[in-house]
């Protein structure tokens, strides 16, 4: 599986040309709600060209479920799986067309092409934020979704992961650095990539100290 970090939250995933894409955000639709949010990672315009086979929401917030992004993604002419909770769900699924929208709340489980997709619990300001297990037969990928350090999230992950997904920007109800790195040690992930991370602020993942951390370069491919 490869992997491409393309800013703040968003990934895509691609195996074998299978492409997945989680929470992208390549417009400027927050800065015009708050003026100090502005793209500090500036879009990249080869990613609005790309095709992708499944999207995933985590939840309902413009940086993650964008609608001005999505729809160079999702129209009446595009044939995409959206796996989205409920929050997203609702909205989403009004742009009709010829997609399959499911219904993607936690403890939900999809397969397709061979890679099982299960939501899990994420503690947000969201109505019904998930978090996702991504499995592809031979590994286990965790995107948290924004979310705070909750006791409850571990009863809903496997103990074979092996790569975790996590903001630790510390704000806007999400993990600082310091319960980020506590929470990747507890997932038991064999590598731990910060994200959400240097769109809006000025931090920087050097500053986050965990064990096993992988730091992504925005648009630059990695192998997971």
């Amino acid at each position: 599986m490869n992997c491409t970090w393309l800013g703040q939250a968003g990934l895509l995933l691609e195996r074998n040309g299978f492409r997945i894409m989680i929470d992208p955000y390549f417009s400027d639709s927050v800065e015009k709600i708050n003026p100090k949010n502005f793209r500090r990672t500036p879009v990249c315009e080869e990613y609005l060209k790309c095709s992708p086979h499944v999207m995933i929401f985590t939840h309902n917030h413009l940086d993650h479920y964008d609608p001005e992004t999505v729809s160079h993604y999702i129209n009446d002419h595009s044939h995409v799986l959206v796996l989205a909770p409920r929050s997203v769900w609702d909205e989403v699924r009004r742009i009709g067309g010829d997609n399959n929208y499911v219904l993607f709340n936690r403890h939900t489980s999809w397969t397709e092409n061979g890679i099982r997709f299960k939501a899990v619990l994420a503690a947000h300001s969201d109505l019904s934020p998930i978090g996702v297990i991504i499995d592809d037969g031979e590994k286990k990928y965790y995107v948290t979704g924004d979310t705070l350090y909750n006791e409850e999230i571990f009863n809903d992950l496997p103990d074979d992961l092996d790569t975790v997904f996590l903001p630790v920007n510390g704000v806007g109800n999400n993990m600082n650095m310091t319960d980020a790195a506590r929470f990747a040690e507890r997932t038991g992930a064999k590598r731990v990539v910060p994200i959400h991370i240097g769109m809006f602020d000025t931090l920087s993942a050097e500053q986050f100290s965990c064990k096993n951390k992988f730091i992504p370069k925005p648009y630059q491919e990695f192998t997971l």
